[in-house]
């Protein structure tokens, strides 16, 4: 069987001048991994990274960790996140106790402004719930057909993207909107950085095999944003 290894970016530069920069401990993560993938001898066919720098410097903290000798990774913009500035915008802002909000501050915001955007809910958004969501599972069928019926690709992408994978494989396509709505909020809550979801691709398409592994993080290299 082929198999997608799909892996949360390190952690970002929250509450900093670029978010979308992987900060130490982001770095350290990937390194975490990579040592990982090496003591298992892990060596992809094929490696995906979406369109964003977290992604792009988590790879090469990886690849470089696991001692990868790799052609140039393929670039899919597909696996991007959802656009959290945005979604945020369109939710009213808060009010914090201090003048920028706690990591529990900013989730609860989070946490409303996302379920607001994928109940559908007017607003200004680039993209809508099911746009993002539609491009998620092209850009999951493109790699899919990548790795083909023995390959490994190892893609670096973000929570929302890999929790829709698995949200939409356990549930299958005939579960009611609402249901993949939810779960998708549940998983999207605990999606670790540099987990590695595992997906197989057999005779009868992809299946989930497992979700947001992370055992390769010692317990002060463990984040959630």
């Amino acid at each position: 069987m082929g198999q997608l290894l799909l892996v949360r970016h390190g952690q970002a530069s929250w509450g900093g001048d670029d978010y979308d920069v992987l900060s130490p401990l982001g770095w350290e993560q990937s390194r975490m991994l990579g040592l990982a993938f090496a003591g298992r001898e892990l060596v992809p066919e094929v490696v995906v990274q979406g369109g964003m720098r977290r992604h792009r410097e988590t790879a090469t903290g990886v690849s470089e960790a696991a001692g990868w000798d790799l052609p140039t990774p393929v670039n899919d913009p597909g696996w991007n996140e959802l656009d959290h500035i945005g979604v945020l915008a369109a939710q009213r802002t808060p009010v914090f106790a201090g003048p920028e909000p706690t990591p529990a501050e900013f989730q609860e915001w989070f946490e409303l402004a996302t379920a607001r955007w994928a109940a559908g809910e007017p607003g200004e958004y680039v993209e809508t719930f099911a746009d993002f969501t539609a491009r998620v599972a092209e850009s999951m069928e493109r790699t899919a057909d990548l790795v083909g019926a023995n390959a490994t690709a190892v893609v670096f992408t973000s929570g929302g993207a890999i929790s829709w994978v698995a949200a939409s494989l356990l549930l299958g396509p005939d579960a009611p909107p609402e249901h993949a709505v939810h779960l998708w909020t549940n998983l999207n809550r605990v999606v670790v950085n540099t987990s590695v979801t595992k997906v197989v691709v057999g005779r009868r398409g992809p299946t989930l095999v497992s979700f947001n592994e992370h055992v390769h993080l010692e317990s002060d290299g463990l984040s959630y944003r």
